[in-house]
């Protein structure tokens, strides 16, 4: 089955290049400076979107620093939640201007909004698309809130079961979503390949019936190429100017130069899919010739039997196919033969 949705005009599906999406996050490292840097790094990487997060700490949770508050090991342990949203979050006031300068480089640009404040300022900056993040998967009243905006919606399905999965798009579904993408993900950061599970999605599309693609927090490219190989149509990946300056998301995120490696492997990978086919692709037929044939490989007179030693398949292929070895042996040639000679069915005449 093949599924398609449109976010700027560009098809997203599995008879369409891969989307790859350039998650900029909390890199920005709390300058806006560093945040618009990173939309210009990010275009220049080939990425089909980037993407940023919407939220505030107090939209996210509360300041509190009891244990239930804590971060518990992990890149992030010992930190409050509250403490961590406040360093990462892409303030309200930034959202303005880094949309524009998208619109100027000519990228899409959309965000995952945590709260509905936080979807109606993208509605009103013009985001084509949003984000459900893992962890809010469950969280319907959002996806209903969301899905009303009538755009296309990506969810990550990371924390969620399969139970979990299917009201997230049930909702999303009846609240007139029409475009819904499933984005596989491993909610640890970073996520150990082993335990990627991608064959999770083409098994999410099958099961609901919608684009599907990958949420990749593992190191490297590797395990997005996977995805695209199996049947994913969506990449979306992490991404840093530089991991050593530091920022909650730099150590799991891509450096431009290794990005663009993803777009384009991501998207080559797409490309050698292709379609089943058992004939000679144009690039194989100069090569024909050099399979095996019957030749005669020592000089045969008029009459003279032919066997296993003065005939053989070898290359090049211009001579009568190997399988007709059996029935040329023991056959009399109708005229010399000199060594070197491709054997043609007219070269023998078989005994009675």
């Amino acid at each position: 089955m093949a599924y398609s949705v449109e976010i700027a005009g560009r098809r997203i599906g599995p008879e369409h290049e891969p989307y790859i999406i350039c998650e900029v996050s909390a890199n920005h490292n709390g300058s806006l400076d560093r945040a618009l840097d990173m939309i210009d790094a990010a275009a220049a990487t080939g990425a089909d979107a980037i993407k940023i997060q919407t939220y505030t700490p107090d939209t996210m949770t509360i300041d509190h620093d009891g244990p239930d508050f804590r971060i518990v090991g992990g890149l992030w342990g010992g930190r409050t939640l509250y403490d961590l949203y406040s360093e990462a979050q892409t303030p309200f006031e930034w959202h303005e201007a880094l949309f524009e300068r998208a619109r100027k480089l000519g990228v899409t640009l959309f965000s995952t909004p945590f709260d509905e404040t936080a979807a109606d300022l993208l509605n009103e900056l013009g985001a084509p698309a949003f984000k459900i993040a893992s962890f809010e998967a469950i969280d319907l009243a959002l996806i209903a809130h969301v899905a009303r905006k009538g755009k296309p919606m990506f969810i990550s399905t990371g924390m969620a079961n399969l139970d979990e999965i299917g009201d997230a798009v049930r909702t999303a579904r009846e609240q007139g979503c029409d475009q819904l993408v499933l984005l596989h993900c491993v909610s640890s950061y970073p996520a150990p390949d082993e335990q990627s599970n991608v064959r999770t999605v083409p098994d999410l599309a099958q099961r609901f019936g919608c684009v599907t693609g990958l949420s990749d927090h593992t190191m490297g490219s590797a395990v997005a190429v996977a995805s695209i190989a199996l049947g994913g149509c969506v990449v979306e990946k992490h991404f840093t100017i530089r991991r050593a300056d530091g920022g909650p998301d730099s150590a799991f995120s891509l450096e431009p130069d290794e990005f663009s490696t993803l777009v384009t492997d991501c998207k080559r990978a797409w490309t050698a899919l292709g379609q089943i086919n058992y004939e000679l692709e144009n690039c194989e037929k100069p090569l024909a010739i050099f399979r095996r044939s019957l030749y005669v490989v020592e000089d045969i007179a008029e009459g003279e039997t032919l066997t296993a030693r003065n005939v053989r398949s070898i290359r090049p292929g211009f001579g009568l196919p190997p399988k007709e070895l059996p029935a040329v042996l023991g056959a009399k040639a109708t005229r010399p033969l000199a060594r070197g000679t491709s054997l043609q069915s007219d070269m023998f005449i078989r005994s009675e």
